[in-house]
């Protein structure tokens, strides 16, 4: 079974492509859309990962006959009311650099002595325009003052994961992928995949 991912960001087909390596079916692939850069993007108007996650699979899935999966993610920070939350990419500003974005999240969080927050991943299928499953997964952790570590993308250098007592990008990729908010989500998605892997054949 081949699914189309649509992201042309290396860090999240990577992570796409070692779920499908993980979950152990050997019949699963998943690549990302074939011509994706030459497709126009659909605005993210959404309020929600949900919301964005579904217009995303909606939109890609009318320019081939396979499964898309698209999804939205980011990090909600509780002293921040959950921002940069849908924006999180964009937190800087359009076409913002990660470390512009970690930039200001630590110029807001400066004074804060709560550095709760959390990465949330939905990732939402469909086929030819309808969107026929979404699974949501989360991580909890905390910002730290300073970024440590290399590995990972995004806000990763300043999220603390108590249990690993370091943040996700000073751990591996496959150690990240076993806890992850894109990898709880992706466990999700293949769990309802497979469950109805005969009916989605005849759709």
């Amino acid at each position: 079974m081949r699914l189309y991912a649509c992201s042309t960001n290396p860090g999240k087909l990577k992570e796409f492509a070692l779920a499908a390596k993980k979950c152990g079916r050997e019949d699963l692939t998943i690549e990302a859309l074939p011509g994706l850069q030459s497709i126009v993007p659909p605005q993210e108007t959404g309020s929600t990962f949900e919301e964005n996650a579904s217009l995303k699979a909606a939109y890609y899935s009318k320019f081939c006959t396979e499964l898309v999966l698209a999804d939205d993610s980011g990090l909600e920070v509780h002293a921040l009311a959950d921002a940069p939350g849908v924006h999180s990419a964009r937190f800087a500003g359009p076409g913002a650099s990660k470390a512009a974005n970690n930039d200001l999240l630590l110029r807001k969080l400066e004074r804060e002595s709560d550095r709760r927050a959390q990465f949330v991943c939905v990732i939402a299928v469909a086929r030819s325009g309808q969107v026929l499953h979404t699974a949501r997964g989360y991580l909890e952790g905390e910002i730290l003052r300073v970024p440590r570590g290399t590995n990972g993308f995004g806000y990763d250098p300043l999220f603390y994961y108590a249990p690993f007592e370091c943040t996700l990008a000073e751990v591996s990729a496959d150690r990240k992928f076993a806890v992850s908010h894109r990898g709880n989500a992706l466990r999700a998605t293949f769990h309802w995949l497979f469950a109805n892997v005969e009916s989605l054949k005849t759709r």
